[in-house]
């Protein structure tokens, strides 16, 4: 793979500009609703009686503005660049990809005013109304065709394992949002007792596994070589990943389901392939710190690559917990607590979140032509939210141990609430740091694409 490979007609990169542009204007939204959220749960009153501002309608609001908003738009931002230089052809349509990112975010504004509203499924990862499910699949859709496309009339011949992994995540999670939000049913969006909640958690956990995941190695497979200036490890590695996401990755969901009625089969399918997930994960991995082995003086003097390296050993510290927590004996002490709402934040904004701010800094001076505004911003930006990454992650494991424990030992919720007041503290602190950050990422992006008048490189 090189980043010399030359296009047919100069590129303006529009669809890149447009997600990269999307991603840092929805982190701010995203960040800044979920620092509120933060902040409510140590003062419940701060809000009064502003329906909008209830907890009840902020969590929802932030998980679908961060996944939607912030994290997928900047690796697609990224996706659009490599495309074409790994196909050695121009992207299908920059119009269509434009088109797209308009849907996408008037999508995203439809999010904020519906669940704002309160008009919701009711349903966790799944709380988009019908309309709002369309849009999602739609852009999907166009995404898809736009990638395909540009395949089809590729001068490479040769498919780099990013474009195996960019387009499995694009059509999977067409077909896995629409069967999670049981798109043919749009007065109710769900299905009935537990049916209704297998098919929720196959969604709710391939919206990560079958999304985030393959098109956060498909932007690290891309970025990691060319910053260490040499070949990926192992094309074979990658392949093995791919294949093996696929297949262990799409059954683990009912292990958010153990406590529940389902079948016993489906249950212990599901723990298997948690612990399972080792192969791809560790696949990955390897191949990733194979390529830096030797290089890392060369990841750490670029932001984009130093941003991605930490996305990857998030990924690490997130699988290993992930596996753990599908173990019936830990999940007795970890479900329903705050160390879920930990593993989540170190997988969505630890690994892909890491990722996707890597492929946006990465991209913007070959997509603009021109150097980076501000390295120091970038830099400043990666230590404000690996520092807050970093301490979300302690701060809600410990408080969820806490809160695991006693419910074990048959304490009640509110006692607790007095023992776990200081780490919601410390943990609105720290969600102090990322939203500044979202604002310092906002006005270097912005300042890098609009007004940067730079020496070109």
């Amino acid at each position: 793979m090189s980043e010399n490979l030359t296009t047919n007609e100069g590129p303006n990169y529009l669809t890149s500009k447009g997600f990269s542009l999307t991603a840092a204007v929805w982190m701010i939204v995203a960040t800044l609703v979920g620092l509120t959220a933060a902040i409510e749960l140590v003062a419940p009153d701060l809000a009064g009686n502003v329906a909008w501002l209830l907890f009840s309608r902020l969590r929802p609001m932030h998980v679908n503005l961060v996944l939607f908003g912030f994290v997928v738009p900047g690796l697609l931002a990224a996706v659009f660049y490599m495309f074409p230089r790994l196909l050695n052809t121009p992207i299908f349509s920059d119009k269509l990809g434009f088109v797209t990112v308009v849907i996408w975010n008037i999508m995203l504004v439809a999010v904020v005013v519906t669940l704002g509203m309160g008009i919701t499924q009711g349903r966790e990862y799944a709380e988009l109304v019908w309309p709002i499910d369309l849009m999602v699949v739609g852009a999907f859709v166009l995404i898809f065709i736009n990638l395909i496309m540009t395949v089809h009339r590729r001068q490479e011949k040769i498919l780099y394992a990013s474009i195996w992994y960019a387009l499995a995540a694009i059509v999977l999670t067409a077909v896995t949002y629409s069967l999670g939000n049981v798109i043919w049913r749009p007065h109710t969006g769900a299905l009935m007792g537990i049916p209704d909640a297998i098919m929720l958690w196959f969604y709710g956990h391939n919206i990560f596994g079958l999304l985030l995941t393959p098109l956060s190695i498909a932007v690290a497979y891309y970025i990691v070589p060319q910053v260490c200036r040499s070949p990926l490890f192992s094309h074979t590695l990658s392949l093995l990943g791919f294949w093996s996401i696929l297949v262990i990755y799409t059954h683990i969901g009912t292990h958010h389901l153990l406590q529940v009625p389902v079948p016993t089969w489906l249950k212990v399918v599901a723990i298997v392939d948690s612990v399972a997930m080792v192969i791809p994960v560790m696949a990955f991995l390897i191949n990733i710190w194979y390529t830096i082995r030797g290089k890392l003086s060369l990841i750490q003097a670029d932001i984009g690559g130093k941003f991605v390296l930490i996305g990857t050993i998030m990924y690490f510290i997130v699988s290993i917990r992930g596996s753990m927590m599908s173990l019936p004996d830990v999940q007795r002490v970890t479900h329903f607590s705050h160390w879920v709402v930990g593993h989540a934040h170190v997988g969505v904004l630890g690994f892909a979140g890491m990722i996707s701010l890597g492929g946006v800094y990465f991209i913007l001076p070959r997509i603009t032509g021109k150097p980076l505004f501000s390295p120091f911003l970038a830099n400043l930006h990666y230590w404000l939210v690996l520092i807050g990454i970093t301490g979300f992650a302690i701060i809600l494991t410990i408080s969820g141990l806490i809160q695991g424990h006693a419910w074990l030992n048959g304490e009640t919720v509110y006692r607790v609430l007095p023992q776990i007041h200081i780490y919601n503290v410390i943990r609105a602190s720290f969600g102090v740091l990322i939203f500044v950050s979202s604002l310092l990422g906002f006005y270097n992006i912005t300042r890098s694409i609009f007004f940067n008048y730079g020496e070109r490189p």
